[in-house]
């Protein structure tokens, strides 16, 4: 679930005149930034999980219930910085333990003696199916396979050029006040200058009372181009409610070793379609989040 971008070493004001291999380092930093925005989409009944985290939870939205987030991403590297702003994502609960989930961004990249680029980026399709529940003692475990698609202009930094795919498992348990989850999978890129790589990532949060939710995690990904380093990353957010059925979701980090990155996460969070009392099901806390991806 996450993608990082190296150092390109860009020398000239309009990448749209490069090879595709010379284009492919502002690509990685686009789908970071996306992994980061694919990250906000679920619910749990203690803490929020996923956004504004990279690493994926289990939790789907509830059966016919939905949510709604609007967020935005940023990616600083040694050779210029990517963002996506704004990011709108739509989770659906279609059947009991599945939901189906759309995120379209719009993406902007701004090498570094370069020309800066923005519009619509790759728009990313997923579904994530829990077929374990979890109990007092065992977790709760999902497949979320995700498809991104070239949907963005990869002439000037802001696509894949190809459909691309994610595939992770990921599990979860709880107790009290305390959520951890995590897990990791594969990510097949049939596009020039990339190359298929391993992720995986783990998270320990803690709701620090009605309103606030803080966490930490630590994410990782194989080598994802040709000629790339294999990177690790460690974040640090939370959440705030304002409402049952609104939040605020933040979050930065940096990576700890292979390519250089500072990421930061800011968005916000809707649900709908609530109990009788208001809440969102399953949301003690509702849950948020996007990713980066790649």
């Amino acid at each position: 679930m996450g993608r990082a971008s190296q150092s390109c070493g860009l020398a000239c004001a309009n990448p749209a005149i490069l090879p595709r291999a010379a284009q492919q380092p502002t690509m990685r930093r686009v789908a970071v930034v996306s992994v980061l925005a694919l990250s906000s989409s679920q619910a749990t009944s203690q803490a929020i999980a996923g956004a504004p985290f990279l690493t994926e939870d289990p939790v789907p939205v509830d059966y016919r219930h939905s949510e709604f987030y609007v967020f935005s991403t940023y990616d600083r590297t040694t050779d210029g910085s990517d963002s996506n702003f704004p990011v709108f994502e739509y989770s659906y609960g279609v059947l009991p333990d599945t939901q189906l989930t759309i995120g379209v961004p719009f993406a902007r990249t701004a090498p570094d003696g370069g020309r800066t680029e923005w519009g619509l980026g790759d728009v990313v399709i997923a579904v994530k199916y829990r077929f374990v529940d979890e109990t007092d003692t065992s977790p709760q475990i999902a497949v979320v396979p995700l498809a991104e698609l070239p949907t963005g202009d990869s002439n000037k930094g802001l696509g894949n050029g190809k459909i691309w795919w994610r595939l992770p498992v990921c599990l979860q348990k709880s107790w009290g006040e305390w959520t951890t989850y995590g897990g990791g999978g594969y990510v097949i890129n049939p596009a020039d200058g990339e190359k298929n790589h391993a992720f995986g990532g783990w998270l320990l949060q803690k709701d620090l009372g009605e309103k606030w939710m803080l966490g930490g995690e630590v994410f990782a990904r194989g080598k994802d181009t040709v000629g790339g380093r294999a990177t690790t990353f460690l974040n640090f957010g939370g959440s705030f409610r304002f409402s049952p059925d609104f939040k605020l979701l933040f979050s930065a980090g940096h990576s700890v070793s292979g390519e250089t990155h500072t990421t930061a996460y800011l968005g916000l969070w809707w649900g709908f379609g609530g109990d009788e009392d208001g809440r969102q099901s399953g949301t003690g806390s509702p849950r948020d989040r996007w990713w980066l991806s790649k």
